[in-house]
């Protein structure tokens, strides 16, 4: 068994070598700790510790050295002077280094930096308001079959209920209309603008920034208030305080007020006009709107200073389930229960399954947070591994320094500095890329987000993370390097050790894991997205356009105007409806058939058309007719889906029956193939689409595929010119309009992509850095093997293999993680694509193929010196 090797007592060899003279250091550390070590043999530990302290003290003896305080023969400030001085020369010495280590941090930085400004700017959303912890949106569940829903929507009374029975709990509680586009007319100037109407007490709520006017203007409830740019977009350079101006063509209302602007990150951020709701009541038909059971309309509050949101909305739980069962009505079948969403969850807690907040956005918060903290951890792994791996380059010049007198706590600082001023201007090239960066960022990411050079705090963390990355990444190669042994580095003696390039394989392979994550994740994203688009709609949405009726005149004279529009030649079919065809959430209840169970709480979307819609669509009929005008009793018929024959339980729909509330009895004379009209990640829902001349708000026209869209488009607008004089013709087109349902998910593909795009480019500087350590450090043993008979392929084969091996590794480990966190993120979607395997094995390809492209170049480079030049190379 291997004897222990000899050392004297540590704290008392710390203390010295902190205390002493180099040289009296240097006597101590060689002639005395010989001597233990014979002592050590012969006396036994303990006589030799004491005998070694003996000899050390002896040494402070007068005439002997003499100990002096640490650095009395170099100032603080010359002595940081100089570290700079060395630490700059350094970079200016071995500039491809410096460019790979002060960019590959660059560029962890930059990322990290629009990162958290993106994060920042979703955890601060809604925070502008000064009530934003007791201002909630009132929202219902409602069970309906034995599934839970979530409800935004509201009827009209659960405001005016709320504060005669709870008043005492809030502050406020105001019914509003939703978001929606309204035409102002001044001077023969029509300008359109978005914003609600609502209860005066909202401009209180939300705490307006009033311009001009006083938030008591809602008041009069034939007033308006608008916001900065819209007073603007209206009447330019004018007052605008006391103007009449024409709403829709038939409200004249008058301008009592000019509030700020609402930032971006706001719920409220479209919201440019705020008219009253009592104006809204009036000018609208909203007697079939008032029961219990029509829940159109969106309601906000706000709880008193001294209420708890949790223990308010628990009280208010049944408040429409006691007002329904004291009704009478039948909407108790569906249990219906009130409860308040704190504004603080609006835009990352929006989700809800099964009446309970699954989350939301708050998942691509943290998503995003941990892909920064990768991205910045894959450059300080970059900087770890070149400055150890160049260690041996600067062995001569740490024993050189250690002979002259400096101690280990000089070394460490000197390196410590170096690795500041390669984080620090680092740093400074980020902002510089951050703020060229930022306008694509934004535009990417939907935001408006700007670096925040004037916040104090921003600098402050800034610079602080800075530091910490700087401490981070220089601590390994500062006390790796500054633990060189002066003697054995002197006499050539110094050897990395075997084992010595391990620690930088596994920041290899650590790197290269999080890059393949990374891109194997964007992949399924898009795969995800592609999976989606390509799900069959059950319908053709080709060459449709939708268009907002804005005119009686188009429901009353429909005929005239479908009429109209095909004499141009350019129209192949034309249809009115009350929702988009990419939105229909108009559901409705009430309905019986033979064979329900009598306790079943039903629901149906409904679709209201006209004749010839399904021809316009180009539905699939699998069974019986579409509506015809030949057959007059059409008017009280259902066209039912796939999904809506499950739904009753019907094998052979044709024919049946069925009966609505106090509507009358429908019969059902077809059935269509499942189409997706609502978010295309849902199932299809059971739909009736029944026919309806009055209560449309939606026209869509099917263009002649014969015909170019700007003709058509031209000839449609002078048609609704006709019809509608006084409004402006605006369409969408519906498969764009589908597609605007994948534009969350296709930002966020967009931006892991751009930073898994950028994890990969730091992998590669790393690589190309090490590579090219590597191509200098065996410049010998490339002659000796060329000059042996060593091909230019066989060098490049034995350079390339062992990055090629650390990153099959890391493919390996990448599998398993990603599949497990993919896995859980589809989830999420009733309508997911598989995870196929090619995805892994074109990720690891692709990853093993970029790392050959990366390493080539310097181990080719290597391979094809001339072996004369090679064995010259010292």
């Amino acid at each position: 068994m291997k004897s222990k090797q000899p050392f004297p007592p540590k704290f008392f060899l710390r203390f010295f070598r902190w205390f002493c003279h180099p040289r009296m250091l240097d006597y101590i550390e060689g002639d005395l700790l010989e001597v233990y070590e014979r002592n050590f043999k012969t006396m036994g530990k303990r006589k030799a510790d004491w005998k070694f302290i003996k000899d050390v003290l002896l040494l402070f003896r007068p005439g002997i050295i003499r100990p002096r305080k640490p650095f009395q023969n170099l100032t603080t400030f010359g002595m940081y002077k100089s570290y700079f001085k060395i630490g700059w020369r350094n970079l200016i010495k071995n500039k491809g280094y410096s460019a790979i280590n002060i960019g590959g941090l660059a560029v962890g930085l930059t990322a990290a930096i629009l990162i958290a400004l993106w994060v920042r700017d979703e955890l601060s959303f809604n925070k502008n308001f000064e009530n934003y912890d007791k201002i909630a949106q009132v929202l219902q569940n409602q069970t309906f079959n034995g599934e839970v829903q979530t409800w935004w929507s509201q009827a009209r009374q659960i405001a005016p209920e709320l504060r005669n029975h709870y008043g005492s709990d809030f502050k406020y509680v105001i019914m509003s209309s939703w978001n929606g586009s309204h035409k102002f007319t001044f001077d023969d100037k029509d300008v359109r603008k978005e914003g609600s109407f609502m209860e005066p007490e909202v401009t209180e709520m939300l705490t307006l920034n009033m311009l001009s006017g006083t938030r008591d203007g809602l008041n009069d409830p034939n007033s308006i208030l608008l916001s900065g740019s819209a007073a603007k977009d209206i009447f330019g350079d004018l007052s605008p305080l006391g103007q009449a101006i024409l709403m829709d063509d038939k409200l004249e209302v008058m301008v009592t007020g000019v509030y700020e602007d609402l930032p971006r990150n706001s719920s409220f951020h479209n919201l440019t006009f705020i008219a009253p709701w009592e104006l809204y009541v009036s000018s609208e038909n909203l007697e079939e709107r008032t029961g219990w059971g029509n829940s159109w309309f969106h309601s906000l509050a706000q709880i008193e200073d001294n209420a708890d949101m949790d223990q308010v909305s628990l009280k208010i739980k049944d408040v429409k389930l006691n007002a329904v069962v004291a009704a009478g009505d039948n909407d108790d079948l569906f249990k219906p229960e009130i409860f308040l969403h704190p504004m603080s969850r609006w835009h990352l807690y929006s989700d809800f399954k099964n009446g309970v907040s699954v989350g939301g956005g708050i998942q691509y918060v943290w998503l995003f947070g941990l892909v920064g903290v990768f991205v910045l951890f894959l450059a300080c792994i970059n900087f770890i591994n070149l400055n150890t791996a160049r260690s041996e380059k600067r062995a001569k010049e740490v024993g050189i320094r250690k002979a002259l007198g400096s101690v280990r706590i000089q070394l460490i600082n000197q390196f410590f500095t170096e690795s500041m001023m390669v984080v620090i201007l680092s740093f400074i090239l980020s902002l510089i890329l951050a703020q060229l960066a930022l306008p694509l960022f934004n535009e990417v990411s939907g935001k408006q987000i700007d670096l925040l050079w004037s916040n104090p705090y921003f600098w402050i963390i800034g610079l602080g993370f800075t530091i910490l990355t700087g401490m981070i990444a220089g601590s390994f190669p500062a006390l790796y390097i500054s633990s060189f042994h002066p003697a054995r580095v002197l006499k050539g003696a110094f050897k990395a050790g075997r084992f010595s390039a391990v620690p930088r394989k596994i920041l290899v392979v650590a790197q290269f894991t999080v890059s393949i994550t990374l891109i194997i994740g964007t992949l399924i994203v898009f795969k995800q997205i592609q999976f989606t688009k390509n799900r069959p709609i059950g319908y053709d949405n080709m060459g449709v356009i939708s268009a907002p009726i804005r005119s009686e005149g188009i429901r009353e004279h429909f005929d005239a105007f479908r009429n109209d529009l095909q004499n141009t030649g350019s129209v192949k079919e034309v249809a009115l409806t009350d929702s988009p065809l990419t939105a229909t959430n108009v559901t409705n209840s009430g309905f019986t058939w033979e064979g329900k169970d009598p306790g079943m709480a039903e629901e149906f979307a409904t679709l209201r058309v006209t004749h010839e819609f399904g021809e316009m669509i180009d539905w699939q009929i699998l069974e019986g007719r579409d509506f015809s005008r030949d057959f007059a009793s059409d008017t009280m018929a259902f066209i039912i889906n796939e999904s809506a024959a499950k739904y009753l339980g019907m094998e052979d729909p044709v024919g049946k029956s069925l009966k609505w509330g106090n509507n009358g009895e429908y019969k059902i004379i077809g059935m269509v193939k499942d189409m997706v009209t609502q978010s295309p990640y849902s199932p299809v829902k059971q739909m009736l689409f029944f026919l309806n001349y009055k209560r449309v708000n939606m026209v869509h026209i099917k263009i002649n595929p014969d015909v170019s869209a700007t003709e058509a488009l031209s000839k449609i607008e002078t048609v609704f010119k006709k019809h509608d004089p006084a409004n402006d013709f605006e369409y969408s087109f519906v498969d764009q309009d589908y597609g605007k349902n994948f534009d969350n998910e296709r930002r966020i593909a967009k931006l892991t992509s751009a930073f898994a795009g950028l994890a990969m480019l730091i992998c590669c500087l790393g690589l190309f850095g090490l590579a090219s350590f590597m191509a200098e450090q065996r410049t010998k043993e490339i002659g000796i093997r060329k000059v042996m008979g060593a091909s230019v392929v066989n060098l490049w084969s034995m350079m390339s293999k062992d990055f090629v091996r650390l990153v099959v590794i890391s493919s390996l480990i990448s599998i398993p993680i990603a599949f497990h966190f993919l896995s859980s993120w589809l989830e999420n979607y009733e309508y997911r694509t598989p995870i196929s395997w090619w995805i892994f094995a074109a990720s690891g390809f692709g990853a093993v193929l970029i790392t050959l492209l990366t390493v080539s170049y310097q181990s080719l480079k290597a391979a094809l010196i001339n072996p004369v030049r090679s064995l010259k190379t010292e």
